[in-house]
């Protein structure tokens, strides 16, 4: 399914119940976080949910994913259920990764989603090599990188996209602009308006702006550029523009960010975005109130589950370190 003409009011309602329910799996951790049973921090992306689901309903299942340590949305788009995200922010046996990655490396590995990752930038080097490597077996899959802002002004942000140019490598490079690297806005920090966009034409490459916050935008960009890089043209540059609606992390209040601009883009939710377009295609409010419900549903039942689940076992700790499951360091 990709192209916003091939969204139809069924396609658009899925999509909007499955933001819906990546905003309750964020609610859900913020809540236990406060609660004390999520150890250690976290990055909540409520306000991001369109850029992935969006995105992820424009890509093949087989296609290559990687996230920042704000991420949760990712995994939850490509598969993972809000059951294995929770449990592992709570440490527990059944998370995702088995307690080992917590909030910021949740990999769902079995769904191509190749993990979020803490190091800003690190993982764009490695969707270039996925890209190659599909180019090299012709197997017609792309690579996505996700990323922040504040990527675009490190150097693994330049080497990436040239080196992907080069080998005109069948890689998209979607950076999620929230306006904020941290604290300091990138605005006051960038020499060009569009940090990632602006910086594609130095490498010959296509560089769009795209409402981060309409799922059907961002599904129709998503689709086309990744229709392009199948063909063999090359990689793309997407900035999907957009707004956390908490702070930098569980430890930032936020109180940087002017008050005008909070509401300004808190009247620019994605979810309502979404309802607006499904009220335009004549879909009833209650079939949107059913979708919510069920959202809410399945979460709490995640949450519930996630509470009762065993706690990781310092056993396993060493496991899963290496392909054949051993973990002696060599040479």
């Amino acid at each position: 399914m990709t192209g916003a003409a091939s969204t139809n009011a069924g396609q658009l309602l899925a999509l909007y119940e499955q933001m819906a329910v990546i905003r309750r799996t964020e609610k859900a951790a913020h809540d236990l976080f406060l609660a004390g049973l999520v150890k250690g921090t976290t990055h909540l992306a409520s306000g991001h949910e369109a850029i992935a689901v969006g995105a992820s309903a424009a890509l093949r299942d087989d296609d290559y994913v990687f996230a920042t340590y704000r991420g949760h949305h990712h995994a939850l788009a490509r598969g993972a259920t809000p059951e294995e995200c929770l449990a592992e922010l709570m440490s527990r046996a059944t998370g995702l990764c088995k307690a080992k990655g917590g909030s910021m490396h949740l990999t769902k590995a079995s769904h191509n989603m190749l993990g979020s990752y803490a190091i800003v930038g690190a993982h764009l080097p490695m969707a270039v090599g996925a890209a190659w490597s599909a180019r090299l077996r012709g197997t017609g899959q792309i690579a996505v990188a996700f990323f922040g802002d504040g990527a675009t002004n490190i150097g693994a942000f330049h080497e990436s996209l040239n080196l992907a140019a080069v080998w005109k490598l069948p890689v998209l490079f979607v950076c999620e602009n929230n306006l904020y690297m941290e604290y300091t806005p990138i605005a006051d920090v960038t020499a060009v308006a569009n940090p990632a966009a602006d910086r594609a034409p130095a490498y010959g490459i296509p560089g769009e702006v795209v409402d981060g916050n309409d799922v059907v935008l961002v599904q129709e960009a998503v689709g086309r550029l990744a229709d392009r890089a199948r063909a063999g043209d090359g990689p793309s540059l997407l900035e999907a523009q957009t707004y956390r609606h908490f702070g930098h992390s569980r430890s930032d209040p936020a109180t940087y960010r002017p008050a005008e601009e909070v509401e300004r883009w808190l009247k620019h939710d994605p979810l309502d975005l979404a309802r607006g377009r499904l009220a335009e295609l004549g879909v009833p409010e209650e079939a949107v109130t059913e979708a919510d419900a069920r959202a809410t549903d399945l979460v709490q039942q995640a949450v519930d589950a996630a509470k009762q689940a065993p706690a990781a076992d310092p056993r396993e700790a060493l496991t899963d370190v290496w392909a054949d499951g051993g973990a002696a360091w060599r040479t």
